[in-house]
């Protein structure tokens, strides 16, 4: 395994992460057996660096990632995350980023997790009703408590950035980045690195898209959020097939799979990257992990900014009350 510190913190990951949300929702049906046994073989191959919310599943997912890090917490990078609000049905509630609830989600997400620090906590959405210096005042306050390492924000815009930087420093941002979402090229990255925060990619794989496993919204599962995002409707997901035909392409004459030259690409641009590609199969687990052995070339790179340019994608990431919630 490789590894990267992320900007000028002192934090150091593995290359790449291991994104759990998917193993308690979201994307189909859900195996805690096999979930678990994928964390323990991402530890015990190096990835280190495990990413859960509040959220995920309801609270589930980081109960689930607290079993499966017992006796092990000392191999961990943990990042968790707090700020969207949700129902117990599982609707989307808004944002909530109060001083004191942001004490509150840490100490639940501490309980959930079995644990007595955790090592990166994000804001997972920015609150517009909130003044981002009140909200990271908080999570600096546990910092000092001793509850946090290091502090993080997601999918927040580039004054957000500056501003929370300002107040106490963030060791690192996490947005979407992929070939298919290059939307933190055009000034959320050089931001990052003016102020010396590192960036964690989530959905690297395009939430599955760029490994050429889906060709209709059909081959999704009843279950399966993915049905409801723009860029897997009939039209769009048509039209965003030619980059999945151009990835399969250079990646047959790579000997590599799609996946592995979407997660190459994250990876080469800059190590102060350091990529969250989810799964809930070993399987999967170790097709990404070989993605550190491809080497892209100029060239390479070329053909695939031709294929996936800025902008190329049809669709948005989200439905339109979800894309309100970023880039704030």
């Amino acid at each position: 395994m490789q590894y990267r510190r992320l900007g000028k913190s002192s934090l150091v990951v593995s290359a790449e992460g291991l994104g759990c949300m998917g193993m308690s929702e979201f994307y189909g049906e859900t195996d805690e057996q096999e979930s678990i046994a994928t964390i323990h073989e991402a530890l015990d191959r190096g990835v280190i660096f495990l990413d859960t919310a509040d959220v995920y599943g309801l609270g589930k997912n980081e109960e689930l990632v607290g079993r499966a890090i017992k006796g092990r917490r000392h191999e961990v990078i943990l990042a968790t995350k707090f700020a969207n609000v949700r129902g117990a049905d599982g609707a989307f509630l808004g944002v909530n980023g109060r001083p004191e609830y942001v004490q509150q989600s840490c100490e639940a997400s501490l309980r959930r997790l079995r644990i007595s620090t955790i090592d990166l906590y994000y804001q997972h959405r920015v609150d517009p009703k909130v003044p981002i210096e009140e909200t990271v005042g908080a999570m600096s306050r546990l910092v000092e408590q001793g509850k946090v390492r290091y502090l993080g924000l997601s999918e927040a815009g580039e004054q957000t950035i500056r501003r929370a930087q300002a107040t106490h420093p963030i060791a690192a941002l996490q947005s979407e980045y992929s070939l298919w979402t290059r939307e933190p090229e055009e000034g959320i990255l050089s931001t990052c690195r003016e102020l010396g925060i590192g960036f964690v990619p989530y959905s690297p794989l395009g939430r599955g898209f760029l490994t050429g496993r889906f060709q209709t919204p059909d081959d999704l599962g009843p279950k399966d959020f993915r049905k409801f995002s723009p860029r897997f409707q009939d039209e769009n997901m048509q039209k965003n097939m030619r980059i999945v035909e151009g990835i399969r392409q250079i990646a047959a004459q790579k000997n590599c799979t799609p996946a592995q030259l979407a997660l190459a690409w994250v990876l080469a641009k800059g190590d102060d990257l350091a990529p969250i590609p989810g799964t809930k199969r070993r399987s999967y687990l170790d097709e990404n992990i070989r993605a550190l052995d491809v080497t892209l070339s100029s060239a390479d790179l070329a053909r695939l900014e031709q294929i996936a340019p800025r902008g190329g994608t049809a669709g948005t990431r989200y439905p339109e009350q979800h894309m309100r919630a970023v880039g704030i």
